[in-house]
């Protein structure tokens, strides 16, 4: 049975190459996957396509790690996402054509490992700072102090 750590750290390494058939490889036949907007997808083809779409809409994407949790066989890894909107993302809410936009995000990630593969996702992220960053929706107002 593999770590969970290197198993997180393997699908953030296949992320950042753009590497279809690693992403594939690590995510498990019946994979369970849920991000934000109500999101939930079945199966490694399903799973490998949520993730594809994001390096299609972005092809400079890079996950950075800044912090990991192991606990089991769950890892959680809080991350940064960078990337360029250069195509077409598609959402829960319909396909956001390219704004050219710069997106510096931050999200969480929870992979449940099973022997070599991830057997369900939880994906996390502000959708109000994508949509800001992407100049989708006016900047949230500042607080007073």
């Amino acid at each position: 049975m593999a770590d969970p750590r290197q198993i997180g750290a393997k699908f953030v390494e296949a992320f950042n190459a753009h590497d279809e058939a690693a992403i594939r490889a690590l995510n498990g036949e019946n994979v369970v996957f849920d991000a934000p907007g109500d999101v939930h997808i079945e199966g490694r083809d399903a799973a490998t396509a949520y993730a594809m779409s994001w390096l299609r809409a972005f092809p400079d994407a890079r996950q950075t790690v800044t912090n990991e949790l192991v606990d089991g066989n769950w890892v959680a890894q809080e991350f940064t996402f960078e990337g360029t909107h250069e195509d077409t993302l598609s959402s829960p809410a319909g396909d956001i054509p390219a704004t050219h936009n710069r997106l510096n995000g931050r999200g969480v990630q929870v992979f449940e490992v099973e022997g070599d593969v991830v057997t369900n996702t939880r994906l996390y992220f502000d959708q109000v700072q994508v949509m800001t960053q992407l100049g989708l929706m006016p900047q949230p107002a500042s607080a007073m102090s």
